[in-house]
This record gives C-alpha cells, sequence and structure tokens, in this order.
C-alpha cells in the first residue's frame, strides 16, 4: 500500500491534510488526512495547506493550525515486511547434471563449428565444406 500524495499536479510530496468545498456555504474545509480518500475532497501535503487560497467571498475553515503525517499503518508495516522477506530469499540451488556410471558415453547435444577468425564481437564460421 503506497502513502497517499498531495493531489496538485507534479507534487509528489506526502499528504498530510483533506481538503473540502461546501459549495452551499461558499468554505472550504481544510482538516486532517482523511483516514480514506474520497473522489470530492483533495489530499495536500503541508505546503500546500499553508499556502492555501479560496475564492474571493469564500471562507476557509481549518479545522487544525499544524498538520502532521499520517502515522505508518499496519498494512504499510506488513508490506515493509513482505518486501524484506522477499529479498531475504536467496534462489534455489544450481541443478547439477546427475552423475553418469562409467563407460556409458554422454549423449551429443550440439554441434560445434570450428571457427576460423574472430574480430571483436563478429566471427568467421566456417562451412562443412570448406
Amino acid at each position: 500500500m503506497r502513502a497517499r500524495q498531495c493531489t496538485r499536479a507534479t507534487c509528489t510530496a506526502a499528504a498530510v491534510a483533506t481538503l473540502t468545498y461546501v459549495y452551499a456555504d461558499s468554505t472550504a474545509v481544510l482538516g486532517p488526512l482523511a483516514t480514506h480518500a474520497e473522489p470530492h475532497s483533495y489530499d495536500l501535503c503541508a505546503e500546500h495547506a499553508e499556502r492555501l487560497t479560496v475564492p474571493r467571498g469564500w471562507d476557509v475553515v481549518r479545522l487544525a493550525s499544524h498538520f502532521e503525517p499520517a502515522p505508518p499503518s499496519s498494512d504499510d508495516l506488513l508490506a515493509l515486511a513482505d518486501a524484506v522477506r522477499e529479498a531475504s530469499r536467496t534462489p534455489p540451488p544450481e541443478q547439477l547434471p546427475a552423475a553418469r556410471s562409467v563407460g556409458v558415453p554422454a549423449p551429443v547435444t550440439e554441434r560445434r563449428v570450428p571457427e576460423s577468425g574472430r574480430r571483436g564481437h563478429l566471427r568467421v564460421i566456417r562451412g562443412e565444406n570448406e
């Protein structure tokens, strides 16, 4: 789960306040960060919450004078624990081919074509009749 960000364009700071408009009363209500993101409200970072301006004739109701970032939730802690567990997992050991009995030839799996020369990353490969 990701921390909520400020809804202002190009701002990537963490949200600390929620802004809601009451159009019938020409009022903007700025309060602590809401528990859940609502479609008709705006999450703001501390800087944008402090510099909030509203249209002329509107009132601003500030429910808090200082906004604190929300403490980590149990979902955040569980996500962090899962990330640490995933990072600490070791890759499975490389499987080695089984030991062969003495005297049993190994099967031919690829055919090697002799190289005639090499320059940088390019190779010249001779054909069978060359």
